[in-house]
């Protein structure tokens, strides 16, 4: 017979399974501008020292564990579209979750909208910029009808008789989610709604038909039917729209309500099921005698919409080099507490590799998309104008591009935690495609360059004359830069090699800030790892003479254990 198991009396120690230890801290309440001083050397560069006691202010709103909440919040409660109310009348209504509405406050009420607009000046934009890429790193979805706001200003200041009521509210610091008329609110925002099913970025292709309620051309007002096949944004206010009138494919801002206060008729047949952008509505809807006003003139929809879309092009760089800044920050934060393998993660070769690297592609990132925000200050300089046209399309195509395969590899970095769905990784990964995909692709952007090239001399060489400030400065940038000039040279089959050049117009541009900034070390790095070392097939292939280490701590933001 077996004998009794000893038990002891006081058994409560066998609820303590296991203490919990090697885990980093969350990231946050932590300043995302003092802990980024790549960010903070390009502000002083670019122009913006003034503002840095106000980014400063505004880096610790953003990096508060309660505001990062909001984002997880967003994106764990879909937006949900009501077409109907209870007594069978057409809304059209979709609802937010609370969190939205707080972002959306916040980043309206901060002027992410309107502060280069209202107030101009040297570095206007790259202040609002430096804004746009700490807040979209709480949450990239809802900049989306930020951006579009922003971004409507210029095509809007066309047709002055539209700009005199809409751009007042426009530029408004308040947010009003309600679904009401336009005149019962003193700030609106603006979306777009411009691609059908048959074209996709290819407009000249839609169906979408204008026609005239009276007079017609600039100003008048109009009908509009057809259907659109991605409404960005659907509870905006206003959306600008692409149509086809009398005399070609023409630029229309239709709003969601008509002047006399009945809904308007755009009716949205249903939600995207996107696998990114969650938190942020897109939507297809048919328009079946929309009222609208025509902005610019007739058959120049494209070159009215143009500039629209080039600043949306931008914030796009700008969302990207954020989501950048996020993984590598997570990544970093991460491994700099996690001991594998007898050793802390950030003191092990092959990682510190790998997270240097991963540093470098942010650092490159942020530095382009702050050069452009001071060119973009600067637009009565000819040669800062032709850096707009020519280099916001080879940075909106390198920098989202790069963004996919930059958040995987930091995701690796924290292991199976980043795969779960209460970590931040997955949200970024899913997030990261978006910006490469919308406002033109890759290729559009490639296509782009060319034809930014051949319609406007002198692109070229103001691109090359800033490249070339860094020239002397390192051995493997001025072997590149020849190399690439050489390339131009050379006009037989522009099109089809157009993604190696843009490819290396990006690097080229990138290291030549690097070279003129302030970290040698950050500036060597990426020269070894991307000019001299040319087979960087994946993160984590960077040269035995590149100082990881320092790289790896001038980048790792800091919180309080």
């Amino acid at each position: 017979m077996n004998a009794p198991l000893e038990t002891n009396q006081d058994s409560t120690f066998l609820a303590d399974t296991h203490e919990v230890f090697n885990q980093p801290p969350a990231l946050e309440d932590y300043n995302l501008y003092r802990e980024d001083l790549a960010l903070q050397e390009a502000i002083r560069r670019e122009g913006a020292a003034r503002a840095e006691s106000e980014l400063d202010v505004y880096g610790a709103i953003t990096g508060r564990s309660d505001v990062i909440d909001l984002g997880h919040s967003a994106n764990a409660n879909k937006p949900e579209l009501h077409t109907h109310d209870r007594f069978g009348h057409r809304i059209d209504e979709v609802r937010f979750h609370p969190a939205y509405h707080e972002l959306m406050t916040m980043a309206l009420e901060g002027g992410l909208q309107s502060a280069p607009w209202t107030d101009p000046g040297e570095g206007a934009h790259v202040v609002r910029a430096a804004r746009y890429y700490m807040h979209s790193q709480v949450e990239a979805a809802h900049c989306c009808p930020i951006t579009m706001t922003f971004a409507c200003v210029p095509a809007l200041r066309k047709q002055p008789e539209l700009a005199e009521y809409w751009l007042p509210k426009i530029l408004s610091r308040h947010y009003d989610p309600r679904n009401v008329p336009d005149s019962e609110k003193q700030a609106v925002t603006i979306g777009m709604a411009m691609t059908e099913k048959q074209g996709g970025s290819d407009v000249r292709a839609n169906t979408t038909r204008a026609y005239p309620l009276a007079e017609e051309g600039p100003g008048k007002a109009y009908q509009l039917v057809g259907h659109k096949w991605f409404v960005s944004a659907p509870m905006c206010d206003a959306f600008l729209v692409l149509a086809q009138a009398a005399g070609g494919l023409s630029c229309f801002l239709m709003p969601r309500w008509r002047p006399d206060g009945t809904k308007n008729a755009m009716q949205i047949q249903r939600l995207k099921n996107k696998m990114g952008n969650v938190a942020n509505a897109s939507s297809e809807a048919e328009l079946r005698g929309a009222h609208a006003w025509m902005v610019g003139d007739e058959g120049r929809g494209v070159a009215t919409i143009i500039e629209m879309v080039a600043m949306t092009r931008y914030d796009c760089m700008i969302g990207s080099a954020a989501g950048q800044r996020q993984a590598a920050a997570q990544a970093l934060h991460h491994c700099a507490y996690r001991d594998a393998f007898g050793g802390r993660l950030n003191q092990q070769p092959l990682m510190q590799n790998v997270l240097a690297d991963l540093a470098l592609e942010s650092e490159g990132s942020v530095a382009l998309t702050m050069r452009m925000a001071r060119a973009m200050d600067n637009q009565d300089d000819p040669e800062e104008r032709n850096l707009v046209r020519l280099v916001t399309a080879v940075g909106k195509y390198w920098i989202c591009k790069r963004t996919p395969q930059h958040a995987y590899e930091a995701m690796e970095c924290i292991g199976g935690s980043g795969l779960m769905e209460d970590c931040i990784m997955p949200r970024l990964l899913r997030e990261s495609p978006v910006n490469a995909i919308w406002e033109g692709s890759g290729n559009v952007q490639c296509l782009d360059v060319l034809r930014a090239m051949n319609r406007e001399p002198g692109v070229l060489d103001s691109f090359f004359a800033e490249v070339n400030r860094a020239r002397g400065m390192n051995a493997d940038f001025d072997a590149f830069t020849s190399e690439l000039e050489d390339e131009f040279r050379n006009n037989d089959n522009l099109e089809y090699r157009a993604r190696n050049l843009t490819d290396r117009m990006a690097l080229a541009i990138q290291a030549s800030l690097l070279l003129r900034g302030e970290n040698t070390t950050v500036a060597e790095g990426f020269c070894a790892g991307r000019l001299r070392h040319r087979d960087h097939f994946q993160f984590g292939n960077l040269p035995d003479d590149v100082d990881c280490a320092a790289i790896i701590e001038r980048a790792t933001p800091s919180v309080e254990d």
